[in-house]
């Protein structure tokens, strides 16, 4: 898989569609009523996920690498957590590396439940030696 190199232009589209998906994920958390579940992250991020993948089917990014940078790393990189970690599953799988792609779900979800139980745990941790105090 071979990178282009960096442009100026492919860096500030980026920029502004990921201050604009920043924008959109923040009104979507301030809309949403606090529960136990953190609902909002996951519709977004399903959501994202989906129009992530759906990107290569529009016409306007087929044609254009400014607009499929724009809306793929730009927008939905600040919109979603996921979006790239989807793309990148997709086009391993697109490109004939469907075990590389499984791989990579599975790491992703791994490590990512690995580090949420050690975060929760350090946070236990410095609690109980706040309590000791």
């Amino acid at each position: 898989m071979t990178t282009a190199p960096l442009r100026a232009t492919d860096l500030a589209l980026v920029a502004v569609g990921g201050a604009a998906g920043a924008l959109l994920r923040h009104l979507v958390d301030s809309a949403a009523p606090a529960t136990l579940l953190p609902w909002h992250t996951t519709a977004v991020n399903v959501v994202g996920a989906l129009a992530l993948g759906a990107l290569p089917a529009l016409a306007a990014v087929r044609r254009s690498h400014r607009v499929a940078t724009l809306l793929g790393p730009g927008v939905l990189g600040g919109f979603t957590t996921v979006s790239t970690w989807a793309g990148q599953v997709r086009e391993l799988a697109a490109s004939g590396h469907e075990a590389a792609a499984g791989a990579h779900v599975a790491l992703t979800l791994a490590a990512g439940l690995a580090a949420a139980t050690l975060g929760r745990w350090l946070a236990r941790r410095r609690e109980a030696d706040e309590a000791l105090r």
